[in-house]
């Protein structure tokens, strides 16, 4: 995947920040111990010591360097239990005074056995879903804006009889506890309704709760995604908002069906619903058509993911936002 410069140099700069504070904390902690518990510190100081030990009896290649070596390594075990048992008996955790990295796998360096390492690879998605969502013109609110009584608690609809307070007092807890649990195993969500009937509102609800709990949230319009990524495409702009999307832990495209229908954002609408269910990511998609009119604009490929694989929540009700004109309500 193609990164921004701005993005690599923010991932670069967490780093930095997450290494400079590690060790920050563990000097903090050393000056902790010299000051309130001198035979720890002396203890932590002979281990500490034992690189610069070991390098001089390597380099000055007299007497028996093997015995010389295995003593060196031998005391700073005994060393490293004593200070345990003397930590421990301060009420301190054993490794009170190691450096704890926020990757231990690479120390926060940002390498791994010569390669980039996977946490640097997660600051960089994190960044470019930022830089994307900063085109996003869809506000995020928050569920205890959702008002309720804007649904009537009956309507004849495609001739049947329906209870849409009800139905939206379901989707909104079901919303809701989405949010709060969601995880890499969340389910995909494809919500379903006539325009001005809260999809949005509650999608961009969850989006904003899941950037709260430290997920990556990539939020916008289906024509604003897949314009950009023809841009791309075509080489009429930087960047890699078809990567960004693959990489994201939650996309919400929002009015599916409202973009330009072509070949190309058939195919990328597919790219992005296929690829994403393989890789097990969770989605949420929304659309103001019907099934059958998005049936006119996208094959069998993409419905019977949409209707298969996705957990399908159906708005109904009267468009809310005619409902506040009429009340003099306005946004």
């Amino acid at each position: 995947m193609n990164y921004s410069s701005e993005s690599i140099k923010k991932a670069y700069d967490e780093l930095d920040k997450r290494r400079s504070t590690a060790i920050a904390v563990q000097s903090a902690r050393v000056r902790e111990i010299r000051e309130k518990y001198p035979e720890a510190y002396s203890v932590y100081m002979e281990i500490v010591s034992t690189k610069d030990r070991l390098a001089e009896v390597i380099l000055s290649k007299s007497g028996d360097i093997r015995s010389a070596v295995e003593k060196i390594r031998d005391g700073n075990l005994k060393a490293q239990d004593r200070l345990g048992k003397l930590l421990r008996g301060y009420g301190l955790p054993e490794d009170y005074l190691n450096i704890h990295y926020f990757c231990q796998k690479c120390r926060d360096s940002g390498v791994r056995e010569g390669n980039r390492c996977e946490c640097v690879s997660e600051l960089l998605d994190k960044y470019s879903v930022e830089e994307l969502n900063r085109l996003c013109s869809i506000k995020l609110s928050d569920f205890a804006d959702f008002d309720i009584t804007y649904y009537p608690e009956s309507i004849t609809y495609a001739g049947k009889n329906y209870n849409p307070r009800q139905i939206m007092e379901d989707n909104l807890r079901f919303c809701i506890d989405y949010a709060k649990n969601f995880s890499e195993h969340s389910p995909s969500v494809f919500m379903l309704g006539e325009t001005g009937l809260g999809k949005t509102f509650l999608s961009g609800c969850i989006a904003k709760e899941v950037r709260k709990k430290g997920f990556s949230a990539a939020f916008d319009s289906a024509q604003s995604f897949f314009r950009e990524i023809e841009k791309e495409h075509f080489g009429r702009s930087d960047g890699d908002t078809l990567g960004t999307l693959m990489n994201a832990d939650l996309v919400i495209i929002d009015d599916l069906g409202s973009e330009l229908h072509s070949p190309f954002n058939a195919s990328a609408a597919y790219n992005v619903i296929n690829s994403r269910l393989n890789l097990s990511k969770p989605t949420i998609i929304s659309s103001n058509l019907s099934l059958e009119e998005l049936a006119k604009f996208y094959d069998d490929r993409i419905m019977s993911r949409l209707m298969g694989m996705f957990r399908t929540l159906r708005f109904i009700g009267t468009d809310i936002r005619q409902i506040k004109r009429r009340m003099g309500v306005y946004e």
